[in-house]
């Protein structure tokens, strides 16, 4: 059991890894024995995390803005210069915009569908050699894409282009493990519901209020996402194709 769920050996990345969701699965692989690059925007609270995390296992900082193409394949240049090969990528880095449907601007679209769908597919690209060198049929590489659970159903806040980003995320993660299935490279998802992270704010600081809304009476915890993300990179996860896990405590089916 204990090598069903192990990570020793593999390398991973994980994007939007300095905080929130990605820290918790770089936390989470570091744990199981993987070395873990962490990529994000901002240089120094990457670096900050990458400290913090090296008492885990070995955790380097990669800062690096994803979202545009050259910013993709920079991150990808930077990790063929330290590896000659990529056991697992997690595409987490994501954004998100409110406003009033009467005001909610090109510049909200733009920012979170590039973030969101286009950094997803173009780094997996670009570490596709990469994937391919660490992957075997009895080994497969893994692509984890993070999504939300706002992407399967509504809630009550207009995200216009957060929600129609993380439904085609999630598509988009059905379209891409039918492909590199032949490349012996497994491509999942998964849903998170209520964490507390700098995204998901009222989790953060209204955690009580939140959890009443969740059918198991809680916010997710780290323990709760980096389970879910090890499943998926480890042996356990390797039949698990093109599917997206939803961990949400239930708040999808309360939903309705």
């Amino acid at each position: 059991m204990n090598e069903l769920f192990s990570l020793q050996g593999r390398v991973a990345l994980v994007t939007g890894g300095s905080r929130g969701i990605g820290r918790m699965i770089a936390a989470g692989f570091l744990r199981q024995g993987a070395k873990v690059y962490i990529s994000a925007r901002k240089a120094a609270a990457c670096d900050a995390t990458a400290a913090e995390l090296s008492a885990l296992g070995t955790c380097v900082s990669l800062p690096i803005d994803v979202s545009s193409l050259e910013g993709a394949r920079t991150l990808a240049a930077a990790i063929a210069e330290r590896e000659g090969s990529l056991d697992i990528l997690v595409n987490n880095a994501g954004a998100a915009w409110g406003e009033s449907f009467e005001t909610f601007p090109e510049t909200g679209w733009d920012k979170v569908m590039d973030l969101n769908v286009k950094a997803p597919f173009f780094l997996t690209q670009a570490l596709h050699d990469l994937l391919k060198r660490a992957a075997s049929k009895g080994r497969p590489a893994k692509v984890i894409n993070i999504a939300s659970i706002d992407g399967i159903s509504v809630n009550p806040w207009e995200t216009y282009s957060y929600a129609a980003s993380k439904a085609g995320l999630i598509h988009l993660t059905k379209r891409m493990a039918l492909r590199l299935a032949q490349d012996n490279i497994v491509v999942s998802g998964i849903a998170p519901g209520p964490f507390a992270s700098d995204m998901n704010k009222a989790a953060r600081d209204h955690a009580d209020e939140v959890a009443g809304h969740v059918p198991v009476g809680r916010i997710g915890t780290e323990e709760d996402m980096s389970g879910a993300a090890i499943f998926l990179a480890a042996r356990s996860g390797d039949f698990v194709v093109g599917e997206t896990i939803v961990v949400d405590g239930g708040v999808t089916h309360a939903r309705g």
